[in-house]
């Protein structure tokens, strides 16, 4: 992250409350604040779904939580920029956690996540009409007057590229899972949550299992003007241990071995079209955009939106943290806007094959992906046409 943003965190873990009765099942909560450049984020996690609801008085929001009286909880002091106080206390039977801000000058954004259950709270200086409420995952605010981003008037595209298709299967799994039949509906979802969240216009490469190649996919974002590009994909490994997530963008050198594998795996999908062209070719392109001053700033920002999408995917899917890397894949290099590719988990993995096919953990990754491009735009808010 940019030296200017902070990450403070603090755990507030199991602290009997009340004795569990025999055969009753512990719920252990914990809590994590952490500042970022313009916003500080409390995230509170469970070992078990909790039903919340949130109350803002002044300066103070309370998280009322309906839960077992075997709730195990434990305080600890904070140090935040936005955040004076957090604690624990007990209201017409929940539990309620006061967080104290230090201005009643905030507004906040709240919306939760699963496996584990998370609810995240967005905390940024500045007076709202009225706070946004709490949302499921993948679900619109109640009120359009309260979107997570405000961008300025104008439409703007995004344009999101689920990997392979067609004749094109990607990478497969020990039990035949192919990665363009996980890759397409992550790619739905994540159209659909920015749809009804943010005022942009999503453009898929491909919204159904056809080939499209890899010069089409940024031909396609070139001529659509857009202001991002999202590509994911399932990762593979000859080595089935490998696991986690990882976030990538345009580098001529890749980071070590196995990414320049990947890279070498991604870009030769394109041989079954017979497009693929000569690797000194190759090179010379991107080497030509790496030296374009206008690239060159496109990189930096796809580099710092990679950092807050990896961070996302760390925090909600529980997978290994493998972090942002650089490689020279073909299908961003001919993008001319900030671009990233999201490997969200490994197919050769099996116990990772299985979640992949899990729609809660689609729908997950989905929302990691939003979650770390709202970020993004908060850092990087549209300017012009584009």
């Amino acid at each position: 992250m940019a030296k200017r943003t902070r990450f403070l965190t603090v755990l507030l873990l199991a602290g009997l409350i009340l004795s569990p009765l025999p055969g009753q099942q512990t719920v252990t909560v914990r809590v994590q604040v952490r500042d970022y450049a313009d916003f500080t984020r409390l995230t509170l996690e469970s070992s078990s779904r909790l039903d919340t609801r949130l109350t803002r008085t002044g300066g103070i929001l309370e998280i009322h939580v309906d839960s077992p009286d075997s709730l195990r909880l434990r305080t600890a002091p904070v140090s935040s920029r936005l955040i004076r106080s957090v604690a624990w206390g007990r209201s017409d039977g929940r539990h309620v956690l006061s967080v104290v801000l230090r201005s009643s000058d905030f507004t906040y954004n709240a919306f939760t996540a699963s496996r584990p259950f998370q609810l995240m709270v967005d905390f940024k200086e500045g007076e709202a009409a009225a706070p946004p409420p709490v949302r499921k995952e993948g679900a619109a605010p109640k009120s359009a007057a309260q979107p997570a981003v405000r961008p300025p008037s104008g439409v703007r595209t995004i344009v999101i590229d689920p990997g392979h298709g067609g004749i094109e299967p990607g990478a497969k799994g020990r039990f035949g899972t192919l990665e363009k039949d996980v890759t397409l509906p992550i790619a739905l979802k994540l159209k659909a949550v920015i749809e009804k969240n943010l005022s942009f216009r999503v453009v898929m490469t491909r919204d159904k299992d056809m080939a499209v190649s890899l010069e089409s996919r940024a031909a396609l974002a070139n001529n659509n003007d857009a202001m991002l590009f999202i590509s994911i994909h399932a990762n593979g490994s000859y080595k089935q241990s490998s696991h986690g997530s990882e976030t990538f963008f345009l580098s001529l050198n890749a980071s070590d071995e196995d990414v320049r594998r990947l890279a070498y795996f991604e870009n030769t999908q394109a041989e079954l079209e017979g497009h693929i062209a000569a690797q000194e070719e190759e090179q010379d392109v991107l080497r030509m955009i790496l030296w374009d001053m206008a690239q060159s700033a496109y990189i930096r920002q796809s580099s710092r939106l990679a950092e807050l999408i990896q961070a996302e995917l760390n925090a909600l899917l529980g997978t290994a943290n493998r972090g942002i890397k650089q490689a020279p894949f073909k299908v961003l290099a001919e993008v001319a806007c900030p671009a990233v590719l999201v490997e969200a988990a490994f197919l050769s993995n099996p116990d990772e094959e299985r979640r992949l096919l899990n729609e809660e953990f689609q729908n997950n990754v989905a929302l990691a992906i939003y979650q770390g491009l709202v970020n993004y735009i908060r850092l990087y808010p549209p300017e012009g046409g584009r």
